[in-house]
């Protein structure tokens, strides 16, 4: 078991985790998806539109994945890595990516956009997003819930407060919104299953998803890999809940 351990976390600490593809979990870890279909409703939302933004666009795997892309369309990243992939992905296509902080303000003028779509955002500046939407524009995004995966994350950092399990709640993106004056039009929430099939995959997951455990590495949380790895072997996985929400919020015209 020892040599399955050091052998298992050894190669998932020395792959890439550039890009948002996460193919490298095939087999070694599943994520239930919601029911809703983002990429597919995002894809339909792009296919109508003139000018659209895609905010925290990773390396461009989602938005490089739908049919068809409006006449104008742009895309923000902070991550420099993330930013090299996504050009690579998206400018065939026809889209600019924009190396951005994920600070305010986004780098555009005001009702630039009749859609701003973003999957999974770290932050949701909602002021600028409203800024940038036109009269009668639509901002359109699945979002991390509350307390998502946190069995995993309460395994490496222990119980976490009310405070940080509850932040990131859907009545929380709807106040947002609507301090901004963007009417709130569909707001869906689902609790999903995901699995760990080995310790490599977790090792992977936390390097990759760097702020469920901030400052993870193999180093100095060894013991506690150790722990878990022991818990799959006994168990045959060790499983979390994920939360996501979609939000759908328009301008008014």
């Amino acid at each position: 078991m020892e040599r399955d351990f050091d052998a298992l976390v050894a190669e998932a600490d020395s792959v890439s985790v550039d890009g948002w593809d996460f193919s490298w979990l095939g087999g070694r870890a599943t994520e239930q998806r919601p029911s809703w279909g983002y990429q597919r409703r995002m894809g339909e939302r792009l296919g109508r539109a003139s000018a659209a933004l895609d905010i925290q666009t990773g390396g461009g795997e989602v938005l490089a994945g739908v049919p068809a892309l409006p006449p104008l369309m742009a895309a923000t990243e902070s991550w420099p890595p993330n930013v090299a992939k996504a050009t690579a992905l998206l400018h065939p296509r026809g889209a600019v990516v924009v190396a951005d902080t994920d600070e305010p303000p986004l780098p555009f003028a005001d009702e630039a956009f009749d859609l701003v779509t973003s999957r999974h955002p770290v932050t949701v500046w909602w002021d600028e997003i409203a800024r940038v939407l036109r009269p009668g524009g639509t901002y359109f995004s699945q979002q991390v819930g509350p307390a998502s995966a946190f069995e995993l994350v309460e395994f490496f950092l222990g119980e976490q407060p009310d405070a940080v399990r509850g932040a990131r709640h859907p009545d929380l993106a709807r106040a947002g919104a609507a301090a901004a004056g963007l009417e709130v039009v569909d707001l869906r929430a689902e609790s999903l299953r995901m699995e760990f099939h080995d310790i490599g995959a977790v090792v992977y997951y936390l390097r990759k998803v760097i702020w469920m455990v901030p400052g993870f590495t193999v180093a100095e949380h060894r013991d506690t890999l150790r722990a878990l790895h022991e818990h799959i072997t006994s168990e045959g996985s060790f499983t979390a809940t994920v939360t996501r929400f979609l939000i759908e919020a328009r301008k008014a015209a």
